[in-house]
């Protein structure tokens, strides 16, 4: 098994980013019924050098904080006892606030994201809080002393919101490379968490995780839910790429 990735659980937009209400109920029934869905500080201590979960564990993440995990995910999850991580961007929670800017196939409508209210709720409810850095930049755009000060930014910034400690990072886009990890592990992170599309390093500022997207049956589920489901990915993925260059 594997850490699963989504974003949002959302009737009307139509993005790869939004699982429809009744996919993910679908998903959180499956789940249930074949898997044991671990919190996520429990999944990283049980970790392989891959960065696969024993047989038979699973975790769930959100990316994002979108408002559509508290009106759409959070009753599955809550009905079929499922744990789970919402990574959020810091500066969404500011009084300034920030629009999701990054959202590549956004809708015709003005995207929203958790407010300080919801995501105590979220909290009080037992759901998992954690950074998704400040400002949902891409990091290895930045040079490593801003990357690191945004880091540090969201995790102090969250860890006052929340009164917990925010050990974890899911980085934007999944994106990252030898300097943003330095920067996460000096800005104080345990463990950051990737979305690897093909062969690379796997460690705590590496771990994989496998996205989920809109139109994802439970088959679907099913297969990128398998332990070994990263492995046959990248080989693949790399034998196109060698053929491609």
């Amino acid at each position: 098994m594997t850490i699963l990735c989504y974003h949002s659980v959302d009737p009307a937009w139509e993005s790869p980013l939004a699982v429809r209400p009744a996919e993910f109920d679908d998903h959180a029934a499956w789940l249930a019924r074949h898997r044991t869905v671990v919190p996520l500080g429990e999944a990283v201590r049980h970790l392989d050098r891959r960065g696969r979960l024993p047989r038979g564990m699973a975790a769930l993440t959100f990316d994002d904080g979108f408002t559509g995990v508290l009106e759409h995910a959070l009753s599955a999850v809550r009905r079929h006892g499922l744990p789970m991580t919402v990574f959020l961007v810091a500066q969404t929670l500011t009084e300034q606030g920030l629009d999701a800017w990054w959202v590549r196939t956004p809708p015709p409508w003005k995207l929203t994201t958790l407010t300080v209210d919801e995501v105590l709720h979220l909290r009080d409810l037992g759901v998992g809080l954690q950074s998704h850095s400040w400002a949902h930049h891409d990091l290895p755009e930045l040079d490593e002393n801003a990357c690191e000060d945004d880091l540090h930014r969201s995790r102090e910034f969250l860890e006052d919101l929340l009164h917990a400690p925010v050990p974890f990072l899911a980085y934007p886009r999944g994106l990252h490379d030898e300097s943003v990890r330095r920067a996460a592990r000096r800005a104080g992170y345990s463990h950051a968490f990737a979305l690897p599309e093909g062969p690379e390093r796997v460690d705590e500022y590496a771990v994989p995780r496998v996205g989920i997207h809109r139109g994802n049956s439970t088959r679907v589920l099913a297969i990128k839910a398998q332990r070994r489901y990263l492995d046959v990915r990248h080989s693949r993925l790399a034998r196109v790429l060698g053929r491609s260059r």
